[in-house]
C-alpha cells in the first residue's frame, strides 16, 4: 500500500486541553486529525500539527467524511448539556461503522458514573450507579461505545476520569477558589475525591489507543487518597494562601451552588491498578502534591489557555 495509507491516522474528537496534549505527544508519530465545529480553532489546530475536519456532533450529516478515515479514534467530546442520553456519541459511532472501521476507539468518560460509594475503594468491576443527569448521559455514551465495539470488533476502551488538574490548564489549580474563600465541608461530613494531572491523562489516552483491551474500562487517577477539604488545605499551604473555612453539610446546602454540592455528595476512592498493570502507565505526577508543587514553585502565576471543545 502507498505510505500515506500505511501510516497511522488518529482522529481526536473533542480536541480541548487534553486533546492538544495528546497531539503534542503524538506529533511526528502519526497523522493527526481533529474534528472541530469552530472555524476559529482551525488555525490553532494546524499550528499544533493537526489536520482540522469541520463537523458538528449535534449535526450528524456533517460527520460523513469521518467514515473510514482514521485507524484509531480518541473521543473526548462531552455529552449534550441536558437529557438522559448522549446523542453525540451515538452519531459518532454510527458514522464510524459505515466503512472500514478503526482499530481502536478510546472514550473519555467520568468517574461520576459510579455515583456515591460512601468512601469505598472502587475498581472497574463495580456497577455504575449514576446519580445525576450529567453522569447518566455518560453511562449512555459508554453503552454506545461498548455496543459498537462488540458489534464491529473494534477494540473499544473507556477511561473513567476524575478531577483533572494542571498548573498550565485553565482553572487547573485550586488557587482561584482559595482566593475566593469558598468553604469546604468539615472533616466529619467530608468526601473522598480523586485527581489526575492533565499530562498523565494525555499519556493514558495514548497508551489506551495502542494497549487498551477490547471493551475494557480503566480508572484514570493518580495515587492520592485525600478528602476534598484536605486537598484544598494542601493546596493552600503550597501556595501560601489561607486555608478555606470548614462548614457543616447543612450550612453548605444553603451557601454553595448546586454544581459544587453535587461533587460534595459523592465519595469514592478509585483503584488505578488496571491503569498501571495493563496500560503500563508510569505516573509522572503520582500525587497532587507532586503536580501542584510545580505551580507553587513558580510564583503561583500560571493560568493556562482556554481551549474548549472537550476535556
Amino acid at each position: 500500500m502507498p505510505a500515506r495509507f500505511r501510516r497511522e491516522r488518529i482522529l481526536i474528537v473533542g480536541c480541548g486541553d487534553v486533546g492538544l496534549r495528546v497531539a503534542a505527544g503524538l506529533n511526528g508519530r502519526a497523522k493527526l486529525l481533529a474534528l472541530t465545529s469552530s472555524s476559529q480553532r482551525i488555525a490553532l489546530l494546524r499550528q499544533r500539527g493537526m489536520t482540522p475536519l469541520c463537523g458538528d456532533l449535534d449535526w450528524p450529516d456533517t460527520l460523513r467524511r469521518l467514515a473510514g478515515l482514521a485507524t484509531r479514534v480518541l473521543h473526548l467530546a462531552p455529552p449534550p448539556g441536558e437529557g438522559w442520553q448522549d446523542a453525540r456519541t451515538r452519531a459518532l459511532v454510527q458514522v464510524l461503522r459505515r466503512r472500514s472501521t478503526p482499530r481502536t476507539l478510546v472514550y473519555g468518560s467520568t468517574s461520576g458514573v459510579y455515583g456515591d460509594c460512601a468512601g469505598a475503594i472502587v475498581s472497574e468491576a463495580r456497577a455504575t450507579r449514576a446519580d445525576t443527569p450529567r453522569a447518566r448521559r455518560r453511562v449512555d455514551a459508554e453503552a454506545n461505545v461498548r455496543f459498537y465495539g462488540r458489534a464491529s470488533g473494534v477494540r473499544s476502551s473507556i477511561l473513567r476520569i476524575p478531577g483533572i488538574y494542571a498548573p498550565d490548564r485553565e482553572g487547573g489549580t485550586p488557587a482561584g477558589r482559595l482566593r475566593k474563600g469558598t468553604p469546604v465541608l468539615r472533616a466529619e461530613d467530608d468526601v473522598y475525591t480523586n485527581h489526575i494531572h492533565a499530562d498523565d491523562l494525555a499519556r493514558a489516552c495514548v497508551m489506551a489507543l495502542w494497549r487498551g483491551k477490547p471493551q475494557r474500562v480503566y480508572n484514570v487517577n493518580d495515587d492520592t487518597c485525600l478528602k476534598m477539604g484536605d486537598y484544598f488545605d494542601l493546596a493552600a499551604d503550597l501556595y501560601g494562601l489561607p486555608r478555606p473555612p470548614r462548614v457543616a453539610r447543612s450550612a453548605a446546602q444553603s451557601e454553595l451552588p448546586l454544581m459544587l454540592l453535587s461533587f460534595m455528595s459523592e465519595s469514592r476512592r478509585l483503584d488505578n491498578t488496571r491503569l498501571k498493570r495493563e496500560l503500563r502507565l508510569l505516573l509522572r505526577y503520582p500525587t497532587v502534591e507532586d503536580g501542584l508543587s510545580i505551580d507553587g514553585a513558580r510564583g503561583r502565576t500560571r493560568t493556562g489557555t482556554p481551549c474548549g471543545g472537550g476535556f
